[in-house]
């Protein structure tokens, strides 16, 4: 049985329309932070540092350090006794080692600050700060709680994530 040259028409403006008509926006892709290193080990990083995104993105990071295991965690007592330095209604995280080429993704949906760090590298001042929206936080970031010094330096301010959007690492 042969279509019709209605039928044809029908088919062909059916696909047109679907081309042309407002579809549900697909979810954004994930903003990537990655995880870095000099080859000696004397140096590493998360790229960007500081970040601005808004509630319910997902951001991944991605250990490009050929060298290193890193790991993604958020300051929280329930990772290794760490200060709260994420919302208080936020869900913790914590990657586990990731090996050179691995990634680790999580969804922030709720507004505020988060500050993460390398488990191995905290020391070293690898850390990172995520605002998400536009929330409530004093001008400067969390207060200091029992972290080394590199990585309370290390940490972007509040203000200058807000203004720039991206800090990338120096």
């Amino acid at each position: 049985m042969r279509p019709s040259r209605r039928h044809v028409l029908q088919i062909g403006g059916g696909v047109l329309a679907g081309l042309v008509w407002p579809r549900p926006a697909f979810a954004a892709e994930p903003v990537e932070i990655l995880m870095g290193g000099k080859a000696d080990g004397s140096h590493v990083w998360f790229d960007p540092v500081g970040l601005h995104v808004e509630p319910g993105r997902t951001i991944r990071w991605i250990n490009l350090d050929p060298g290193n295991s890193h790991t993604a965690t958020a300051y929280h007592p329930k990772n290794f006794e760490r200060p709260l330095r994420i919302p208080e209604r936020a869900e913790p995280w914590n990657s586990d080692y990731l090996l050179p080429d691995e990634s680790f993704s999580v969804t922030l949906p709720v507004e505020g600050v988060y500050d993460f760090f390398c488990v191995p590298h905290e020391h070293a001042g690898m850390v990172g700060r995520i605002i998400v929206g536009r929330p409530n936080a004093p001008s400067g970031g969390p207060a200091a709680q029992a972290l080394p010094d590199l990585a309370l330096r290390a940490f972007p301010s509040i203000d200058e994530i807000m203004q720039r959007g991206i800090i990338r690492r120096t």
